[in-house]
């Protein structure tokens, strides 16, 4: 399977019969990155934009939710994600999404099964398959994985997911074409067959000694509904009726992901310069060969430590004391308010990050300001200028700028 170059470039602005409701008599345009879908063998990209404008990525591997989150969306629909050959998409991606204030479906492959292992945190499980991992009736991912052909032949499906057998064996129960054991046979033999190697006619063989019933043969002829492509189908309409909606952006719960998860994404990211997406860990490599990166890297160190001691000690920053950060920082970068935005891009930010360093910067001032209680007998606030003046060679400066006016005198 070839390796993709990044996530697909931004699109333009929709407005039309597609587009969000009306706002004070103003039709609201929609891009299509206001809803990102992930999909492969379950759903043809084709099929998901008949239902809405959409911007359509290749199933999810780890770390292309990240780099999914530089196009801006508003809402995304996980349904096809890579399962042994590559890692799969992480859970951490999922909740900083939700942490960026976008709504996540998931379902019909591994959004339905990260759906069910998510749905607590607010990721919105669609679907029967999301069901029946939610329910315990599929417990493990082997249920929707298949063996498919690769993006130049539209991600065929050679084979078919176990989900899919359970749902035909069902509809043949209702259709009395099997009875309850016979329905029993059919999953039981499909789940001894090794997912790559699954197919109708090694099922079919496979079950034949529990029961032979030419009436299957007729009905299967028939043609079976496929349940990963519903629910796939389900999966994209609740995402684009949530986008048609145009609710205002929510921030959602803010967590603290672990060291390994910030460092993962630092190197698994994208940034996003106007229509360029480059690759963080890049950004990263040339930055550790800069002249200040020691330099950079304390600072960073010294105030990610002050922040994470003071709040260990239950200092917290006020919402003004971060809010007068932020404005601070604007007001020394010098940026004009309409070119925000894709200047915290092409920093590799967006507003949740920002308040987060600017609230580790208030933290590291609060700590600074109270350094003198923060330990017994601590340090005052002349004392550290002094031991820093010192140091620097600027106490030698001070003190001969006094001699030599004391002597003119």
């Amino acid at each position: 399977m070839k390796r993709r170059q990044g996530v697909k470039e931004a699109g333009g602005v929709v407005e039309d019969a597609a587009s969000g409701p009306a706002r004070d008599g103003v039709r609201v345009k929609r891009r299509p990155d206001d809803l990102v879908v992930f999909l492969g063998p379950s759903l043809p990209a084709a099929e998901a934009r008949k239902i809405a404008p959409c911007t359509v990525l290749p199933p999810a591997r780890q770390g292309d939710v990240w780099r999914a989150l530089s196009l801006k969306p508003r809402a995304l629909v996980l349904v096809d994600g890579v399962f042994e050959a590559q890692p799969s998409v992480w859970h951490h991606e999922l909740l900083a999404a939700m942490e960026a204030g976008v709504a996540v479906f998931g379902g019909g492959s591994m959004g339905a099964l990260r759906a069910s292992e998510l749905s607590q945190h607010g990721m919105v499980g669609v679907g029967r398959i999301f069901g029946w991992y939610r329910d315990g009736v599929a417990v493990d991912d082997s249920e929707v994985a298949l063996l498919h052909a690769d993006a130049e032949h539209d991600w065929r499906p050679l084979t078919v997911p176990l989900v899919n057998v359970r749902h035909a064996a069902e509809l043949a129960q209702k259709a009395r074409v099997l009875n309850r054991s016979g329905a029993q046979a059919l999953v039981e033999a499909a789940a001894g067959i090794f997912y790559q190697e699954r197919t109708w006619t090694r099922i079919r063989e496979a079950v034949e000694p529990a029961w032979t019933r030419p009436v299957w043969d007729a009905w299967f002829a028939g043609g079976v509904e496929d349940l990963k492509r519903r629910d796939a189908l389900e999966c994209v309409r609740a995402g684009a009726e949530f986008v048609s909606r145009a609710p205002p952006t929510q921030p959602g719960v803010r967590r603290n992901p672990s060291s390994l998860v910030r460092r993962r994404r630092l190197m698994e990211d994208v940034t996003r310069v106007g229509s360029s997406a480059v690759d963080s860990g890049r950004v990263m490599e040339l930055l550790r060969g800069a002249p200040d990166a020691a330099a950079w890297a304390e600072a960073g160190l010294r105030r990610a430590l002050l922040a994470g001691w003071a709040r260990s000690l239950g200092l917290a920053a006020t919402e003004e004391e971060i809010a007068e950060e932020e404005a601070t920082w604007w007001q020394e970068r010098k940026v004009r308010a309409s070119r925000r935005d894709a200047f915290l891009a092409a920093n590799g930010l967006d507003a949740v990050e920002l308040r987060r360093l600017c609230e580790a910067r208030a933290l590291e001032r609060l700590a600074l300001r109270h350094a003198s209680r923060l330990l017994p007998d601590g340090p005052s606030w002349d004392e550290a200028l002094a031991s820093e003046a010192r140091l620097g060679g600027q106490w030698e400066q001070a003190a001969r700028a006094l001699a030599e006016s004391d002597d003119g005198e």
